[in-house]
């Protein structure tokens, strides 16, 4: 199968007042129940500024499942037609992001997007959106918080604690690593908090973000600008420096 289907939810060359309509409205269409199926490929995605041009890029890296191979990686690259507004990245970042997903060879069943899902003020982080774009289940895995507030989250790898909005739980903090800080998980579509939290530590190596997250991020900077990307997906795996 060559390519993903893009589904035409709205236009994207909106005001930031209509963006957030534009929220409210998709956020009825989302499911957070688990809608998964097996699982033999998960990518990763994340977008980043081309310094001093512009232009954004955004990656997506596919690996296999649960072995966590490279499997494919794809680029794209196009203007930033939206303002950076604070809750409104998905305006911004969506576009060039659905051109690295036209391009796969290898779709994925779950996507781990760097940035948020559920834990966003009106439940339509870019995750989220995502979901809703590609019909597909996806996971937002953030650095920092947007909203919300938690308890003390213990020390330990693995432990998390509900990340809550009013009382209600828009998603976990999770420690990836041991006293490191912590990620931000949320359910972006067609997938429940606790199978979010499984598949990220399913994809945890010896880095505070998920191999998925991680090389997407990469890829999608400055530093990985200059690196080539594997000939054949699957027999070796491009290394980003160990200070991500």
């Amino acid at each position: 199968m060559a390519g993903m289907l893009i589904r035409r939810l709205h236009p994207w060359k909106v005001s930031p007042a209509r963006a957030r309509q534009i929220q409210q409205d998709l956020r009825r269409r989302l499911r957070l129940e688990d809608d998964v199926g097996v699982i033999t490929r998960i990518a990763g995605a994340d977008v980043g500024p081309v310094h001093g041009s512009g232009r954004l890029r955004a990656a997506v890296a596919v690996f296999s499942f649960p072995q966590l191979e490279v499997l494919e990686t794809r680029i794209a690259t196009a203007k930033a037609n939206f303002p950076y507004v604070p809750g409104l990245l998905s305006f911004r970042e969506l576009p060039v992001l659905a051109r690295a997903f036209r391009k796969l060879q290898c779709p994925p069943d779950l996507v781990l997007c760097d940035g948020q899902g559920q834990a966003h003020p009106r439940r339509m982080g870019l995750a989220s959106h995502l979901g809703l774009l590609l019909d597909i289940p996806t996971i937002g895995v953030a650095k920092s918080k947007l909203t919300g507030s938690h308890g003390p989250l213990p020390w330990e790898k693995g432990s998390w604690v509900p990340l809550l909005d009013n009382h209600e739980v828009i998603g976990a903090v999770l420690r990836s690593r041991n006293g490191v800080q912590p990620l931000y998980i949320s359910p972006g579509h067609r997938i429940s908090l606790e199978k979010s939290i499984d598949c990220v530590m399913a994809c945890l190596g010896r880095y505070r973000l998920p191999e998925t997250t991680r090389l997407a991020d990469w890829l999608a900077s400055d530093r990985g600008r200059s690196k080539q990307h594997p000939k054949k997906p699957g027999l070796q795996r491009p290394s980003p420096p160990a200070t991500l």
